[in-house]
């Protein structure tokens, strides 16, 4: 949801890959932890879909949670030690909302190209993961993270930030940069 131009470069990057390229705008669930702001996150389908059709998808599929976590659902994609550190320590249960969900979406489109965006890198790893473990009939590509003009990565969340937190998030890619700077010399 919220859709943005880091999310059009990925249908662009698709098209590369593939004639018919399909698009899903679903917020996850299962992927939200009970503090987390799953009833507050934006939702734009209507431009969101507009955006796809501009940026060259075919499809766009947006399901309920009825269609993707039918009554009785009980099933979940249990994910191991490549989701255990870094924001799965924080977060218990998002990788496993995720990897079920985007498994899901894999089974509904069966063999294909999937394109992830490396701004959510450990997501990414996940999903390789389980789709290697699997034996999923899917090639997951990985795209460059798309940035602001100030170098901010593009996020759905990025609204939610006071212009002071804005400031102060801008110090993650400029340590980061300078960090691959000095370890290039």
């Amino acid at each position: 949801g919220a859709l943005h131009e880091g999310h059009a470069a990925l249908i662009r990057e698709a098209r590369k890959h593939a004639d018919f390229v399909a698009v899903s705008v679903f917020v996850n669930p299962t992927q939200f932890g009970p503090s987390e702001d799953l009833a507050r996150y934006p939702r734009t389908l209507e431009k969101d879909a507009e955006m796809c059709a501009a940026a060259g998808a075919s499809l766009v599929f947006a399901p309920t949670e009825g269609v993707m976590y039918p009554p009785g659902d009980e099933t979940r994609v249990r994910v191991g030690a490549t989701a255990a550190d870094l924001c799965g320590a924080f977060r218990p249960n998002h990788f496993e909302g995720v990897a079920t969900v985007v498994a899901k979406l894999f089974a509904l489109a069966g063999a294909c190209t999937a394109v992830f965006g490396r701004k959510d890198y450990q997501q990414l790893q996940v999903i390789k993961r389980f789709t290697t473990d699997l034996f999923l009939p899917v090639t997951i590509v990985g795209l460059r993270t798309v940035r602001e003009p100030d170098g901010l990565a593009m996020s759905s969340r990025n609204a939610y930030l006071s212009p002071e937190q804005r400031r102060d998030a801008l110090a993650i890619p400029r340590g980061l940069t300078e960090a691959a700077r000095a370890f290039a010399a």
